[in-house]
């Protein structure tokens, strides 16, 4: 039903397709306000209408993207236990009950979605990739750390991982102090905020557009335009190696620099008045004040910017994948992992997956500690 339905919308002319996007957005819209400002009111009526919506709506939206009709008619069941769960809880009854139905659906969740998958890929990543597999031991990672071009490509994700945070955080922050509270703060940011609605593939696009080289005639690269323009000879950028792999860093730097700076302007918002007035007092200099008193007060914000970007930088693959595969030594762990699957060595890719994990878990485990050391000190 869903596909035919989209079917129909692309096969209409451009202008007709607009109104009905933007109408099919208004009603999505609608719906959540609905559910946020209608529903949870009390009353009879209301009650029966949440228990209409938790068992129809399940069943519409399975049977909307084409399930079969018994999982539609499970989802409306589960809906309406779900419901009855909450019900109950809310009149003092059964929190227990409650407890172990709403946690089950989740807990179900992670073990299928997370805890099977990585169990099942450290297990395939001690064998080889034959049909008929075969233990091999850690030879797949010792071929990971044996072949030169497999120690550039854990050079290479080092290299992202060292550099996007810290320019990131450090140029996001930058932004957010300095613009703070200037006129014209919120379109100043807005502009450095764009490129995050923006996808990888999208961003990769744009800069290919900022990076690119023809070899004879009008230059389409913005930096090749302007190096013909002042009498130079164009260069291929993206084949100079190792500045291929920081031309590329560039582009996620571009897209993260918006998040560092949204986090970081509301932690330096909420640091207290008081105290920047007491600095002033004090006689200490913007710079001291920015040291002293901006920086631990938004401690907490830097640790959770530095990480996340960190764990985006760790697992980057759109940008690679539509910029640097063409071009010599700026392959990363995530995007080998994708082509040796490609290639259905899947005893190798998981190899890879496995060392990713291993690099990814340091940083969520301080990051997990450090939201501990927070709540204990609230």
């Amino acid at each position: 039903m869903l596909k035919d339905l989209l079917s129909w919308i692309g096969s209409l002319p451009p202008l007709a397709q607009i109104p009905i996007v933007i109408a099919v957005f208004l009603i999505a819209v609608a719906l959540v306000l609905f559910f946020v400002e209608v529903a949870p009111r009390t009353g009879r009526n209301y009650t029966i209408l949440r228990l209409a919506v938790c068992v129809i709506v399940p069943g519409l939206i399975l049977i909307a993207i084409g399930s079969v009709f018994w999982a539609a008619i499970i989802a409306s069941v589960l809906g309406a236990g779900l419901f009855l769960l909450d019900h109950r809880s809310k009149a003092g009854r059964g929190y227990l009950l409650q407890l172990v139905g709403f946690l089950s659906p989740a807990f179900l969740l992670v073990i299928v979605g997370l805890i099977y998958p990585t169990i099942q890929t450290i297990v395939l990543s001690f064998f080889n990739n034959a049909r008929t597999p075969q233990f091999v031991g850690f030879e797949n990672f010792i071929w990971i750390f044996s072949q030169p071009e497999n120690l550039v490509v854990i050079r290479n994700t080092i290299l992202w991982v060292l550099v996007v945070p810290v320019v990131s955080t450090i140029a996001g922050l930058a932004y957010a102090y300095f613009i703070d509270k200037s006129r014209g703060e919120k379109f100043f940011k807005i502009l450095v905020f764009m490129p995050m609605a923006i996808s990888f593939v999208g961003a990769s696009i744009i800069w290919r557009f900022v990076y690119g080289y023809r070899g004879e005639g009008d230059q389409f690269g913005i930096i090749n335009g302007i190096i013909v323009a002042l009498g130079g000879e164009p260069v291929n950028l993206l084949q100079q190696v190792p500045l291929n792999t920081f031309l590329l860093i560039v582009v996620l730097i571009w897209v993260q620099t918006g998040f560092a700076m949204v986090v970081l302007s509301a932690a330096i918002k909420n640091v207290p008045a008081e105290q920047i007035e007491a600095a002033s007092i004090d006689g200490v200099n913007a710079w001291q004040s920015f040291t002293n008193v901006i920086l631990p007060g938004i401690r907490s914000s830097l640790i959770v910017v530095l990480t996340t970007i960190s764990i985006a930088s760790l697992k980057v693959f759109d940008i690679v994948r539509t910029m640097g595969t063409a071009y010599p030594d700026t392959g990363v762990i995530a995007n080998e992992m994708v082509t040796l699957l490609q290639k259905f060595e899947t005893g190798r890719s998981s190899a890879f997956a496995v060392l990713l994990f291993i690099l990814v878990l340091p940083i969520v485990v301080y990051n997990a500690r450090q939201i501990s050391k927070q709540k204990e000190i609230r």
